[in-house]
């Protein structure tokens, strides 16, 4: 916090009395002593507004009645756009439990709403974020680079396994339900045709043939740096999981060095002693760690036997991002979209429906896109003017190519 012009001064004087005796009413005032400045929201109970339309008439004779407001229904009861748009708000952004949150708004703001209203208003708000929700995902597919992960959710009958997939890049974020499959994938229209690079973990399908356009992969090393981990604990005698590690930190910090010097790629002279000692890592745990004879698809490996693998057959895709500092190292952009949605389900539990599950997931894309726009949540919510301003921004960054290899923007 720091010291502003306040909106209002209250003033506060002695009272009392004097040791003298004397009522301190009386002093006499020798001006401000000292000042305290407090953030404060004030009581905001629930306003009761009465449209009336009041009706003209012309010189002519003729007859007109006032236009009723753009956000009130044609009923003759309604709650307004602020309201629904803190509904939808505290229950898609804050994980807010339907049935906790019909109290919560009637503690705050004195209204009395019902389970119905909230549905009500999630559909309504899902259905008004429908061609921001499109426009997000033709930007994500015409990106540079994105990121994209997914993560299991309770969604639709008991005993059946959802999976949430997310693409995000740093100014749109794009969500939808499906299966843990390449069709799911497919469905959402993003990856069929995009022809940036994919920052993933090491998730077989994103390497896929299918994906035909892709300018290349960018495996995680957030990701790698944890499997390495795991290797170390399974291996404590051997030396190569933290050379591994040691390797991609370094390269990690090297990339940072380069990204604050406006280089497209890291030097030679800081990338070559890093490579030299990851390859020599992963050689060293490949000879370690020998492959168990048999079927490839059915027998099962040791621990850090497929890592090894992939680093070695794969080397540019997890050492692309020292190659151009607009391809991200992590895909911490994607756990951190991905991440809350764990949190609301541990909340909320097992959603019914699939169908009001993808209204929630849109809802969150719009959310998070407008956040990471500077805009406030519940404003993009209720102000249709500034789901405007939201989706003119957003083609304002439409980036001139789709496949090309640097991006305008980069992440730390």
């Amino acid at each position: 916090m720091s010291w502003e012009i306040p909106d209002r001064i209250e003033d506060h004087y002695p009272e009392g009395s004097c040791p003298c005796g004397r009522d301190l009413a009386d002093a006499a005032d020798l001006g401000v002593a000292r000042s305290f400045q407090q953030e404060e929201i004030p009581a905001a109970p629930a306003q009761r507004v009465q449209h009336d339309l009041h009706e003209g008439q012309c010189a002519c004779g003729r007859t007109h009645v006032a236009a009723r407001p753009a956000d009130v229904p044609d009923s003759s009861l309604s709650i307004g756009p602020r309201l629904r748009a803190l509904t939808v708000y505290l229950v898609i952004f804050q994980y807010v439990p339907v049935e906790r949150c019909r109290p919560l708004i009637t503690d705050v703001t004195g209204a009395v709403v019902s389970d119905g209203f909230i549905h009500s208003c999630l559909a309504k708000a899902a259905s008004l974020a429908v061609d921001v929700v499109a426009l997000i995902r033709a930007l994500i597919t015409a990106a540079p680079v994105a990121g994209f992960d997914e993560t299991t959710l309770r969604s639709g009958p008991a005993g059946e396994k959802k999976y949430v997939h997310g693409a995000f890049t740093e100014q749109y974020s794009a969500f939808w339900l499906g299966a843990r499959s390449l069709e799911a994938m497919d469905d959402a229209g993003i990856l069929p045709d995009f022809a940036g690079i994919v920052v993933s973990d090491r998730y077989q399908n994103y390497f896929h043939p299918r994906w035909k356009h892709i300018a290349g992969n960018q495996a995680c090393l957030a990701h790698l740096l944890r499997d390495f981990e795991d290797c170390a604990e399974s291996y404590p005698g051997d030396v190569w999981p933290v050379q591994a590690q040691r390797a991609l930190r370094g390269m990690i910090h090297a990339w940072h060095a380069t990204l604050e010097q406006q280089l497209p790629a890291v030097p030679a002279d800081a990338l070559k002693p890093l490579e030299h000692e990851f390859r020599h890592a992963i050689l060293a745990g490949l000879a370690s760690v020998p492959r168990v004879p048999g079927p490839k698809n059915s027998t099962k490996q040791k621990p850090g036997r497929e890592l090894l693998v992939f680093c070695r057959d794969r080397r540019d895709h997890v050492l692309r991002f020292t190659t151009d500092t607009s391809i991200w190292p992590t895909n911490n952009v994607s756990e951190r979209g991905v991440r809350p949605l764990k949190t609301q389900q541990k909340i909320s539990g097992r959603l019914a429906s699939d169908d009001v599950t993808q209204d929630r997931l849109d809802i969150r894309s719009y959310i998070d896109t407008a956040r990471k726009h500077g805009k406030n949540a519940t404003n993009v919510l209720h102000d249709p003017h500034a789901r405007q301003a939201l989706a003119t921004a957003s083609t304002r960054i439409l980036p001139v190519t789709a496949t090309g290899t640097r991006a305008t923007h980069h992440y730390p």
